[in-house]
């Protein structure tokens, strides 16, 4: 066990899944352990680029922040302020993405964006295909993001949500297995003793 590899898998198309924290540079981008990104689609290595949308932190100090063990699969997004056009100027325009165009300073152009702030993803999140995650978004441990959702408010830990924009679909447990298992924090433990604990974990063993 090593989340430091790139590559976690072996054999046929072993190189569409990859373990984030290995290839993404940007520090405003702050990935868990074991986290990982499926691609069938493009290079996963190239993540931050394709993935990660209109993210500009010196201008906007917003990161994505996401936990560990994460489950992230093909063309997934995150899309932060700067695809935004503000809707308090009297124009839809996008003025600020051409500040020298315009003479614009640096304080204005940050003043220009709705800025609704990071996005934050818990530890053992599941997002399905295609998913995109809108700015100032929080999703909790063990939530699962459907297919194509589109998700435009929070998402309360181990809940189900699908559809444009998200919804909540059911909870994946029942009150009182969520509060043990958000006490427990196994994502926490030394990967060791994960390793240890794995049957009872897959088997959904309390």
């Amino acid at each position: 066990m090593n989340s430091k590899l790139i590559y976690p898998r072996k054999g046929n198309n072993a190189t569409e899944s990859v373990y984030l924290q290995s290839v993404v540079k940007d520090p405003n981008i702050i990935v868990g352990d074991f986290t990982i990104y499926n691609d069938f689609v493009n290079d996963p290595r190239d993540f931050e680029h394709n993935n990660v949308l209109y993210h500009y932190p010196l201008c906007n100090k917003e990161r994505l922040v996401i936990g560990k063990y994460c489950s992230i699969a093909c063309g997934a997004k995150f899309m932060f302020t700067g695809g935004n056009h503000t809707l308090k100027s009297l124009s839809t325009y996008p003025f600020p993405v051409f500040p020298d165009e315009w003479g614009l300073d640096e304080w204005k152009v940050a003043r220009a964006w709705d800025n609704h702030g990071d996005i934050i993803i818990g530890n053992d999140v599941w997002i399905g295909y295609e998913a995109v995650i809108m700015q100032g978004v929080t999703i909790g441990d063990g939530a699962i993001i459907g297919t194509r959702a589109v998700v435009t408010n929070d998402v309360a830990p181990y809940t189900i949500v699908g559809g444009i924009p998200a919804k909540k679909i059911r909870k994946r447990f029942d009150d009182e297995t969520i509060i043990k298992l958000q006490g427990m924090r196994w994502w926490d433990w030394p990967a060791e003793k994960v390793k240890e604990n794995l049957e009872k974990i897959m088997n959904g063993i309390i």
